[in-house]
């Protein structure tokens, strides 16, 4: 197989687009990857949990870092418990490991598509926003327009490129970066985002707007006001300045979001403990949030479904299945208790193991 790239010292690199790639010609580098995915679960959760157990407690505490990212999004280590593999077959089965105590359930909230909501109220666009206040599965209604079809015609595939486009417009996506995602060729994919651009013209001038007063200002905002200074914007630099300028189109969305869910999740903690007695934060990732309930309380959780599966995914409206319901966020507090259970997250003493040997949550 003829090399796709080279690392800087002139060898044939192995990084996983590289991989992917070659992955069609030859059934060679899919092994590959597959045994990467496989030693990063093994590594990361198999055997990289257990010594993190508590000795006191018998569960290990995650922590939540309020100052890490640049987004201002809450970040989780020790373990990072914001990447619990989901995608494949192998990874589920890490991921049931992690269980409620005896008789308690799991609950999860997620705010629904909620950075192409605030795309769609920051830039004001009708048919944006209309696809939202009419209840239309926005993918579907992006590739209706994108592709000029009826939305009953809109077939699987073109369903699956409007989405990805959708995702990538609020990072600032190139045409490069998402003909990788949907593998195509470069030409292609730009030729979908021009569409794009004709077909929701206010979401383009807004993200025009947000560059150009990046530039005149070096620093964008949220909607709440939070500051991200671009000293990179004006560079003679063309990769530093298209990298400020995805910056640039990405934080007042993305960071609005972070500021929303934290504020719920302070509004939330304030009501659990008003309304309900027993339910605690225990994990929350991006825009979801997961609580563990006791019994005969988790019905009285201000939203959401409480579900019989282990894992932080029981109830499934926080990522699959649930992006045609429309559901409010719940939060948990952030200050941290004398047992750290308002960090908890899995549990695993030596003498109250869940059956299996599944780690509490």
């Amino acid at each position: 197989m003829k090399p796709r790239a080279r690392t800087s010292t002139g060898r044939p690199s192995t990084k996983e687009s590289v991989l992917q790639e070659l992955a069609t010609q030859h059934p060679l580098p899919g092994l590959i990857l597959d045994w990467r995915h496989l030693a990063k679960l093994k590594s990361t959760y198999v055997d990289g949990l257990e010594p993190l157990i508590h000795p006191e407690t018998g569960r290990i505490h995650t922590t939540f870092n309020q100052t890490v990212t640049a987004t201002g999004r809450l970040s989780s280590s020790n373990p990072n418990l914001q990447n619990i593999p989901v995608r494949t077959e192998m990874g589920r089965e890490i991921r049931r490991a992690f269980v409620p105590r005896p008789g308690w359930k799991l609950l999860s909230a997620d705010y629904v598509q909620i950075e192409l909501r605030i795309l769609a109220a920051l830039s004001g666009d009708e048919a944006l926003r209309r696809a939202f206040l009419e209840g239309q599965d926005i993918h579907t209604a992006t590739a209706a327009r994108v592709f000029k079809v009826p939305p009953e015609q809109v077939t699987p595939e073109q369903r699956r490129r409007a989405k990805m486009v959708n995702y990538g417009i609020p990072y600032g996506i190139s045409a490069w970066g998402l003909a990788q995602r949907l593998r195509c060729s470069t030409r292609e994919a730009q030729e979908l985002i021009e569409e794009y651009q004709r077909a929701f013209p206010g979401v383009t001038r807004y993200l025009h707007r947000v560059v150009e007063e990046a530039r005149q200002k070096g620093y964008v905002e949220t909607l709440l006001g939070r500051r991200r200074y671009v000293p990179n914007i004006n560079s003679r630099n063309r990769a530093e300045r298209s990298m400020a300028e995805r910056i640039a189109v990405n934080m007042p969305i993305q960071g609005t979001q972070a500021d929303m869910i934290k504020l719920a999740m302070v509004h939330i903690y304030h009501r659990l403990k008003r309304e309900a007695t027993g339910p605690r934060c225990c994990s929350r990732c991006t825009t979801s949030w997961s609580s563990r309930c006791p019994p005969k309380r988790w019905s009285r959780a201000p939203t959401g479904r409480a579900g019989d599966e282990a894992g932080p995914a029981a109830g499934r409206c926080a990522h699959r299945g649930g992006h045609r319901r429309r559901r409010q966020l719940a939060g948990c507090p952030l200050k941290r208790s004398k047992r750290r259970d308002t960090y908890g997250c899995i549990g695993s003493s030596s003498e109250d193991r869940p059956p299996g040997g599944g780690l509490y949550l």
